[in-house]
């Protein structure tokens, strides 16, 4: 199929996750990140889902109900939640550390800026990117190819702490912020 074929469509209408208790997720969503709830389910007048929207972009989330899926996803990232820049991303480590929650800190990624290693009250991963890249998708077409993105990231610091030690004017260019 080329892209003229393709279909319309529209973003991500919500994303679902499944979880063990709809209050906590509910809480810790809306605490964290400002979600708020936006339609509820019920059976038998028993909450078995929700889903809730966010007031400044962040795709809607639904939680459903079911124990079971939650404990055999835990731990699994089913999605990235898109921040517009590094000083937000930063600024969403720091709330989430003041809040106790454990993360890997923001670092740099194959096209922008990531956050990793939030877990939600059920395990699910939580994973932050940044929407401003400082690495471009080729415009001809072609997929832009990442081999090893650990070493490769790895591979730019040893790089920029070669020159550093060379050239003591570029000291700043050790920094993790600094784009290649």
């Amino acid at each position: 199929m080329n892209t003229d074929d393709a279909p319309a469509l529209d973003g991500v209408h919500h994303l679902k996750l499944p979880v063990s208790d709809i209050e906590r997720s509910r809480s810790w969503y809306a605490s964290r990140l400002g979600y708020v709830p936006v339609i509820e389910f019920t059976k038998d007048g028993r909450t078995t889902g929700i889903t809730m929207a966010h007031p400044n972009g962040g795709p809607v989330i639904g939680f459903v109900l079911d124990p079971e899926r939650a404990q055999r996803a835990s731990g699994f990232d089913y999605f990235a939640i898109g921040v517009p820049g590094k000083a937000e991303l930063e600024g969403l480590a720091a709330r989430l550390a003041a809040l106790g929650d454990e993360h890997a800190g923001v670092h740099f990624a194959t096209i922008g800026w990531i956050l990793p290693g939030t877990h939600d009250p059920d395990g699910h991963e939580v994973r932050f990117y940044t929407t401003d890249h400082h690495t471009r998708i080729p415009a001809d077409g072609r997929p832009l190819v990442v081999d090893d993105p650990v070493g490769t990231e790895a591979e730019r610091r040893r790089t920029q702490q070669a020159r550093s030690a060379d050239d003591p004017g570029t000291a700043r260019s050790t920094r993790s912020d600094d784009q290649p």
